[in-house]
């Protein structure tokens, strides 16, 4: 290994999961980890639950305060990087500082993606994708008062529920057909609506929102239906845009705003590497991917380590993400437009699960809805692309875990 300093440029699960993983890899040299927010690593999903819900007793820091420093990487908080000198191999900083680099890690993540017609609000507008985000969202609610969300994705039913939980009123506003549609089958976006529904939770779908303003202390909402909706406080997700700006600027190759990487997660330039939200991968078999999960963030930022090493590669596992809401834990894993669907149990009420197949019957995903305990076997059978009857994946009485050992 003919290198000593590594610099990370973004502080979030996948830079601090990178630093992390380069000591416990045994790497010794210098690691100066740069997040342009205040606060030390932190998770992100909590905010749209347990940040809004009990902030007190959110539990969102990766790692302890103590553990940078006992692992002797350098943490550089409310500092930017506004410049990348890739031929000099140095990064400027919004301190005015230039650091000399000999391996660089990208993890500059995404921002919520925003809409003007909903920021000129003000103050009464949001989205959520840090943590001061939720800190000021937290401040404006009241019980009984009304939320307008825009957007029935994971974030905007999650926020439902935690708001529910908290005494307001919801109203999703979405123009797709039905809720989470880029990552669940219709089956399951119909029993969390209904879920949702029997909390008070009202939603107006196949609509987008024509025209905002402020009436009075009120948000209004004039849909594309015609249809009038109103609220104290608006929250929207739209999606997010990857941070590419700074590999853009410095040359490295990005497609669609997204940073371009390999398998190994090494950038055009060969000194560089990236992971997570900002990343798109580009696999030896040809297809693209840009996926924004917990897991995937990890998942990069350690195949990035392990190349930086001259490790192996960890075999890439049954992709995962989650969702928690209204008491319900939902798992998914797989391919999510899987082109059939089968049901374990339910679907009028939890715990039962979902089985997708492949146009050659074989299992391709899976997700559970307070079945957690069952998403082992299933990704067992994914990765296994197990060819297994219908009916078999459909009957409870069937043990999994044994179908999953004979696959």
């Amino acid at each position: 290994m003919s290198f000593s300093r590594i610099i990370i440029v973004g502080a979030g699960q996948a830079g601090a999961n990178a630093a992390t993983e380069l000591r416990r890899r045994g790497f010794e040299g210098s690691i100066t980890l740069i997040g342009e927010e205040n606060h030390p690593p932190y998770e992100r999903p909590p905010l749209s639950k347990d940040a809004l819900i009990d902030p007190a007793g959110a539990k969102l820091r990766l790692y302890s305060e103590e553990h940078y420093a006992e692992q002797g990487i350098g943490l550089r908080l409310g500092v930017r990087v506004t410049a990348i000198d890739a031929a000099a191999h140095e990064v400027s900083l919004s301190t005015g500082e230039r650091l000399p680099y000999d391996r660089l890690l990208l993890t500059t993540g995404a921002q919520a993606r925003h809409l003007p017609m909903l920021d000129a609000l003000g103050d009464a507008a949001f989205t959520l994708r840090t943590l001061e985000d939720a800190r000021r969202i937290r401040e404006r609610l009241k019980p009984g008062s009304r939320a307008l969300l825009v957007g029935a994705g994971v974030i905007g039913l999650e926020l439902a529920s935690s708001l529910v939980d908290l005494g307001l009123q919801a109203v999703v506003i979405d123009p797709a057909p039905r809720a989470m549609m880029r990552n669940s089958p219709e089956i399951l976006s119909r029993f969390l609506q209904k879920t949702h529904e029997g909390r008070g939770v009202t939603f107006h779908f196949g609509t987008g929102v024509e025209e905002a303003r402020r009436v009075g202390g009120r948000l209004q909402l004039t849909l594309d239906t015609g249809e009038t909706v109103e609220g104290d406080l608006l929250i929207y997700g739209v999606g997010v845009e990857p941070d590419d700006s700074l590999a853009r600027t410095a040359g490295l190759h990005t497609v669609r705003g997204a940073i371009v990487v390999n398998e190994q997660c090494r950038t055009s330039d060969p000194d560089i590497y990236a992971a997570g939200d900002a990343v798109l991968q580009v696999h030896t078999e040809g297809h693209h991917q840009r996926i924004e999960t917990w897991e995937n963030a990890n998942l990069q930022s350690t195949a990035a380590v392990c190349d930086l090493l001259g490790e192996a590669l960890p075999e890439p596992g049954v992709s995962w993400f989650w969702t928690d809401q209204c008491g319900l834990n939902v798992q998914f894993a797989g391919d999510m437009a899987a082109p059939r669907w089968v049901l374990r149990g339910g679907p009028d009420a939890a715990p039962f699960m979902l089985f997708g197949l492949d146009d050659a019957g074989r299992v391709c995903a899976a997700i559970t809805v307070n079945q957690g305990r069952d998403m082992r076997p299933a990704k067992s059978l994914i990765a296994a692309r197990a060819a297994i009857a219908a009916e078999t994946l459909a009957d409870p009485a069937c043990n999994l875990r044994n179908l999953a050992r004979e696959a």
